[in-house]
């Protein structure tokens, strides 16, 4: 018991020091011994008034206003007047309040924190037939490792031999296991429920899904400069209402001591309490769904979108592009264009490149080796492949680039999106792909609509025709096609009405994600660009989780407002009461304690799970 208040006093000193001179006071003040205990408890209100008063000179100077004033000014007057435990009480809630918060903040986070003490520390390398037990840090891309039951993944890995189901709750946010066979990839983090698999490592343990999660955690740490805005909405007109009340009743009375009375109960703790405990409260409650939302700011304004804009491929759709048709030209047969395309594509994160390359392995065609591969963000793949100078791109790259075209060729039937190769500047082949739009895109994007969101954009590098069949079939009318990141970022930061936000899942992506007033980062699984440049990041393929992370956001803003308002009304209410001056300073004090307990504990229902009605 002991150890566990020493523990307390050291996390909470400024608290645990103010508690320490009450429970000092105290006995004296009932001993008689009231002057002594009138010190201590002066003392105890001077030194957590004076750096109150610095922090609040240096906001001024700022020429921010923030809701410290009132607490203050209590604190002050009760000094004056004599009213010493009105004081202590005072700032007993005050430093009481931000142990509170900085409880709430922990406890917000514990999922958070229980994943990184549950972080994959060793693995079994294969070296041959044998295995050698190796620290996670010492695993390469290539490695062979073997994943038995009850053992964690220790790195993102593809499966070569074996069939087992993996928990990826942890991860993902889906509480259902998932059967995992050859050629599915594992993310790490994740723990095998049985059976034993044998794994190729994809990624080191520093680029795997978990040491993301880590990077993101340490993001979401929680801004407090929000907090405070939210606060400072309200804090003009309330501190003016208080002094209002004081005053008059100080006016009518005639008595200084109804000032004091008034503003005892006019303390601003609903206001400091009540944003942050929600909004950090709802990133805790998005976490537990799988959605990440690096700062409380973040949450805040995901609560205010109004206009939405969506990448296609792999967002609005499956994004698991397989090539559909090939069409050559100039003589070319089928088999050399795909060898081609896929030696320069091989190393390409594209979903198109790695459509290509799988296509051309499962048909088991030659891909020759490609020199000097250079890759052209947004716009194609260059190389040499013996002698002649190959490149893959889209339509606007062949054309830009004046590529010989034959006779019969008509881009108006296009339909699809499609992957261009010119073999020493003449198009060789068109290589099409066919798509199929995610099962949950139309009911998200009911959803949303019914949240309030009043637009909905398509913003896409895929040619007009195929985002347009892909918009009618998700009931987008607005639409942006063939869009380089440039015009990504530029197309985002012109849409009205605002906030916007953008939903993305590629590394082409990360510009828009980190200009777009909220990022949305989709299936985080490697995407590590994505991840770090959004302000909200999915761990689960699934586009429905964007309508869940806006209604638990506007759920969150609903409670910390409402929280916010029930304190300043009930204050409001006790100030009326108390400027009769028939109720000492000290029983102000007390109830300004409840009214922070009940605002206390309605912002923490933004920790609940939302309803089925979001407030909008």
């Amino acid at each position: 018991m002991t150890r566990k208040l020493l523990k307390f006093f050291k996390s909470y000193k400024q608290f645990g020091l103010t508690l320490l001179s009450v429970l000092v006071a105290l006995p004296l003040d009932i001993a008689g011994q009231d002057s002594l205990a009138h010190i201590i408890l002066a003392i105890s209100a001077t030194a957590n008034v004076v750096p109150l008063l610095w922090d609040m000179i240096q906001d001024l100077r700022a020429g921010k206003y923030g809701v410290d004033i009132l607490a203050a000014t209590a604190i002050i007057t009760s000094l004056v007047m004599g009213e010493y435990w009105a004081g202590i009480i005072i700032v007993l809630m005050l430093t009481g309040g931000e142990s509170l918060e900085d409880y709430a903040q922990q406890r917000a986070k514990a999922e958070l924190n229980a994943l990184l003490a549950g972080a994959p520390k060793k693995a079994h390398l294969l070296r041959g037939r044998k295995e050698i037990e190796v620290l996670v840090d010492k695993l390469q891309v290539g490695d062979k490792v073997v994943i038995r039951a009850g053992e964690m993944v220790p790195a993102d890995a593809v499966i070569l031999e074996g069939t087992a189901s993996f928990d990826e709750s942890s991860i993902t946010g889906e509480a259902a296991p998932g059967v995992k066979k050859p050629g599915e990839e594992l993310l790490s983090g994740s723990i095998n429920l049985d059976g034993s698999v044998t794994a190729r490592v994809l990624r080191t343990a520093e680029d795997s899904q978990f040491e993301q999660i880590v990077k993101l955690v340490k993001a979401a740490t929680g801004s407090r400069a929000p907090f405070v805005r939210l606060a400072d909405r309200y804090s003009i007109p309330f501190t003016i209402i208080s002094f209002g009340i004081a005053i008059a009743a100080w006016v009518l009375s005639g008595e200084s001591i109804r000032f004091l009375e008034v503003l005892v109960v006019a303390t601003p703790c609903p206001l400091i309490l009540a944003a942050p405990i929600a909004l950090i409260s709802g990133m805790s409650r998005s976490a537990k769904q799988g959605i990440i939302v690096k700062t409380g700011g973040a949450l805040e304004r995901l609560a205010t979108i109004k206009t939405m804009a969506f990448d296609k491929t792999g967002t609005l759709t499956e994004g698991k592009l397989k090539v559909d048709k090939v069409t050559t030209y100039f003589g070319i047969n089928q088999n050399e264009a795909l060898g081609l395309a896929a030696a320069l594509e091989q190393k390409s994160n594209h979903l198109l490149a790695k459509s290509i390359v799988t296509y051309a392995q499962d048909k088991k065609i030659q891909v020759p080796r490609a020199k000097e591969i250079r890759e052209i963000a947004g716009q194609g793949v260059l190389a040499h492949i013996g002698g002649k100078e190959i490149f893959v791109g889209r339509l606007s790259n062949i054309e830009d680039q004046n590529i010989e075209t034959p006779k019969n060729f008509d881009q108006t039937k296009l339909q699809q999106t499609a992957a261009f190769v010119a073999i020493d500047n003449r198009l060789a082949a068109i290589i099409t792909f066919k798509d199929v739009v995610r099962a949950e895109t139309k009911s998200t994007l009911a959803r949303l609509y019914d949240s309030g969101i009043k637009r909905m954009v398509m913003v896409t590098g895929d040619n007009k025709a195929a985002a347009t069949a892909i918009a009618k079939q998700v009931g987008i009318t607005d639409i942006y096609s063939e869009a380089l990141p440039a015009d990504k970022l530029k197309i985002v930061e012109g849409l009205q009405p605002r906030t916007t936000a953008f939903v993305g899942d590629g590394v082409n992506d990360a510009p828009v994600l980190a200009a777009s007033d909220i990022g949305v980062a989709l299936g985080a699984k490697g995407a590590a660009a994505a991840s770090e440049s959004a302000d909200v990041v999915i761990m689960l393929d699934n586009l429905g989780k964007v309508a869940d992370a806006v209604a638990i956001a506007k759920r969150t803003l609903f409670i910390a407002k409402q929280s916010i308002l029930i304190g300043i009304f009930i204050s409001i209410g006790l100030m009326l009461i108390f400027s009769t001056g028939k109720f000492k300073p000290v029983y102000g004090a007390f109830a300004q304690e409840v009214v922070d307990v009940i605002v206390i504990f309605n912002a923490l229902r933004a920790h609940s799970a939302a309803r089925a009605s979001v407030p909008h």
